[in-house]
């Protein structure tokens, strides 16, 4: 229902604000990163952390949602772990101080985050009202998408054409809802909570997109244009009507990790000639494709995870797109007209254990229009050696 992502934006907003605050003091925010527990770890990565945000985000998204809608709770999953290394159930500034080795202010002010109001909203959204029943609906939460970058706390990266390949910008906290019974994705909220900095104050502003897909109903939040959100020059998006061959003479666009198979960017380059870009986060190459600065994110491993691609494939299938299993459209004959193999968000992995029951085993391909697509993987598949459909 509507009412249930108000409630998700006005949380994603909050967690924004937790996120922020735990920023801003480099030598208590170093106090607050631990690493991972085997079994939480993503094999991607020798090392991965979690941090007190991380945490605190995601408890405060359950304790919302469990104030305004009970019972939803039990159905909110997420990337963490509910544990720190200091036992998180005591009073929050007492609970914090403990974490913060008894800095009591700064516990205080970030116990004032957590608990304090936040006002967040979208008229297009208010003017609608769309009934979903709350039974069917289950919640995955990433809390805080690419924590390495939040870790990093890189601030000065210049962008390319747009696109951040690494900094704050490319933190996200994503809330996907969806289906338990069919595992589509309904609702999506992406909180970008370091999407531009004032220079005079050092202080960031974030920004928030969402989308609602559900039974013909489709509306998703309506940003300025990108020539104004971050300074590069707006794209010529491409029309429906559009050619094959104009299409490809356009050059499509799309964004890929940085550990992304030799043969991907090889066939890549074949198709999208120097329209390739590297960015961090998987929530954030997602939100690339929302904004509209590039056409595809591609990513061919298994080291994504529902909780990385649910709140992004919602918002996509409100404006039209989607969020597609790679290795099964490199498979699949375009021409054929089946439906694409779409990602689903409640059936997990057979003969998987940890994170890895919840990997996207097939790899991701997210896109906005689904004959843009076509077109894509048409020419991709053709450029792509053979070795590569099964690497």
């Amino acid at each position: 229902m509507s009412a249930i992502l108000r409630e998700l934006l006005h949380v994603s907003e909050k967690a924004a604000n937790i996120a922020r605050a735990c920023r801003q003091q480099e030598a208590l925010f170093q106090l607050l990163i631990e690493e991972k527990k085997e079994g939480e770890k993503n094999k991607k990565f020798t090392v991965d952390f979690k941090t007190l945000a991380d945490v605190l985000v995601q408890e405060v998204i359950k304790q919302n949602m469990q104030n305004k809608f009970p019972g939803l709770e039990k159905k909110i999953f997420g990337e963490e772990s509910n544990e720190f290394t200091n036992d998180l159930e005591e009073e929050t500034v007492e609970l914090l101080s403990k974490v913060l080795n008894g800095n009591k202010l700064a516990s205080e002010t970030l116990a004032k985050v957590v608990h304090q109001d936040v006002a967040l909203t979208d008229p297009t959204l208010d003017s609608i009202e769309i009934t979903i029943p709350q039974d069917v609906l289950g919640i995955w939460v990433d809390p805080i998408d690419s924590t390495y970058q939040y870790i990093k706390g890189s601030a000065d990266t210049e962008s390319n054409q747009g696109v951040f390949p690494s900094g704050l910008q490319c933190v996200t906290i994503l809330i996907g809802v969806y289906n338990i019974q069919t595992g589509v994705p309904l609702m999506g909220v992406i909180n970008q909570p370091f999407a531009t900095r004032d220079l005079n104050t050092l202080r960031w502003k974030g920004q928030c997109y969402w989308g609602l897909s559900y039974m013909g109903t489709n509306i998703y939040s309506h940003q300025p244009p990108i020539s104004q959100t971050n300074g590069s020059e707006p794209r010529s998006p491409l029309t429906e009507n559009t050619s094959p061959e104009a299409e490809f003479s356009h050059h499509f666009s799309a964004v890929i990790s940085t550990s992304e198979k030799e043969t991907i960017k090889a066939a890549l380059s074949r198709v999208c000639a120097d329209r390739i870009f590297r960015a961090a986060g998987a929530g954030y190459k997602s939100l690339c494709v929302v904004q509209g600065l590039v056409d595809f994110y591609i990513f061919s491993e298994d080291t994504t995870f529902k909780w990385d691609s649910c709140a992004a494939h919602a918002i996509l299938r409100a404006m039209g797109g989607g969020m597609a299993d790679f290795k099964e459209c490199l498979a699949r004959k375009p021409a054929t007209g089946l439906d694409l193999p779409q990602l689903v968000y409640h059936m997990e992995n057979e003969g998987t254990s940890g994170v890895d029951r919840w990997a996207n085993r097939g790899g991701l391909i997210a896109y906005r229009s689904r004959k843009q697509l076509e077109t894509f993987l048409g020419l991709f598949i053709q450029n792509l050696a053979p070795a590569g459909i099964h690497t």
